[in-house]
């Protein structure tokens, strides 16, 4: 009876491993040569001096490379510590950190940004949460063409564009811009008692796994950070004007850090990724508000959810942080699909060419569930 035993266990044990060699044999291999070759190719042709990609597949990072110049002119190569300025892409940080407070009991969607801020102007104490994550709020924008409205410090920005009138009824049009963040920043601050920044470090980057992410912008000595480079011309006499790399410089305010003041790498932003996905900082009712588009009052979808624009809802869901023409992750939920590059070169616009990326991987990705 043993050796029937034995003998059963070792057909079981044989037909399992000729099972998993089968298996493997028919598995179709990661296509990770052809996304690094279209990489390449086009950091060539868009002239991108320096770049970091991640792939997340199915909860695991597949790809993560490092490529080109942190620094152009002193020929420093990228590194998988360089940080990138990720821009507006941060809202997607301020949305979770919304989120975690609503599930706190702390803060409500739809309750009027007046209950958690006082000294509001009068047409701005009935807004909602839930209108400033989806830029549905119809507030001023605080940052004009040439920077901050006022012509002053912060300070003075923030009176001017509290003196400015609505520039739609709440609810009425999507229309992107910095006021709403900067007011989600002091409602966090509100209903937490610490700083902004200290509030993403506890519960966002230290939980997954974020030491290097920092907040500054180009005038901040951020350790590590890559250098950004334009080639957009400077309006001068040099006969190359029109065709040189130079340097960008941009300014994030303090109070507006939320919107747009994060500097991380594509490794660390990929654990933030596959931790949200896993339901690791927010719930799954959080994270469906934040994917699906925020409805006006029409009835119609806005552009973004909460602190996320939603590139597609249907058949198959694309949600997406971006920021500074120059970096962007985009996640496909239904099928287990992330793309993070994060580049150097303002007018990159990796969001345009992601998808092109992605579509080498989207067949290998878990079907919908």
């Amino acid at each position: 009876m043993g050796f029937r035993r034995g003998f059963l266990s070792a057909i079981g044990l044989a037909v399992a491993l000729l099972s998993c060699t089968v298996a493997a044999r028919e598995a179709p291999p990661l296509p990770n040569a052809q996304a690094l070759a279209l990489v390449r190719q086009i950091m060539a042709e868009q002239r991108i001096p320096g770049l970091q990609i991640a792939v997340i597949r199915d909860g695991r990072v597949v790809l993560s490379e490092n490529l080109g110049y942190a620094n152009v002119e002193n020929r420093v190569p990228v590194t998988a510590a360089t940080l990138f300025p990720i821009n507006s892409a941060t809202k997607s940080f301020t949305a979770v950190a919304v989120m975690q407070l609503v599930e706190a009991g702390k803060v409500e969607l739809d309750a009027p940004i007046s209950r958690y801020l006082d000294d509001l102007p009068e047409a701005w104490r009935d807004l909602r949460v839930r209108q400033l994550l989806a830029h549905t709020s119809g507030l001023p924008d605080i940052v004009g063409p040439d920077g901050l409205i006022g012509g002053g410090d912060e300070a003075a920005a923030w009176r001017a564009v509290a003196a400015l009138p609505l520039e739609a009824h709440p609810g009425e049009r999507f229309a992107y811009n910095q006021t709403n963040y900067g007011l989600l920043a002091r409602i966090i601050v509100k209903q937490t008692g610490r700083p902004y920044e200290q509030f993403l470090a506890e519960r966002q980057f230290a939980a997954v796994g974020m030491p290097r992410t920092a907040f500054g912008d180009s005038y901040d000595l951020v350790p590590n950070a890559a250098t950004i480079y334009s080639l957009s011309p400077r309006g001068t006499l040099a006969k190359d004007d029109a065709d040189r790399l130079s340097h960008w410089f941009y300014d994030i305010p303090y109070s507006l850090w939320s919107g747009g003041g994060l500097q991380t790498t594509a490794e660390e932003l990929s654990r933030w990724l596959m931790a949200l996905s896993a339901g690791r900082m927010v719930g799954d009712d959080a994270l469906r508000r934040m994917w699906t588009p925020e409805r006006l009052n029409s009835g119609a979808p806005g552009d973004w959810g909460l602190g996320w624009p939603v590139l597609r809802s249907a058949p198959v869901r694309e949600v997406a942080g971006i920021g500074g023409a120059r970096a962007a992750f985009i996640v496909y939920p239904d099928e287990g699909l992330a793309v993070v590059v994060l580049t150097n070169l303002a007018g990159a616009n990796p969001q345009r060419f992601i998808p092109r990326i992605a579509a080498l991987y989207r067949e290998l990705a878990s079907p919908s569930r």
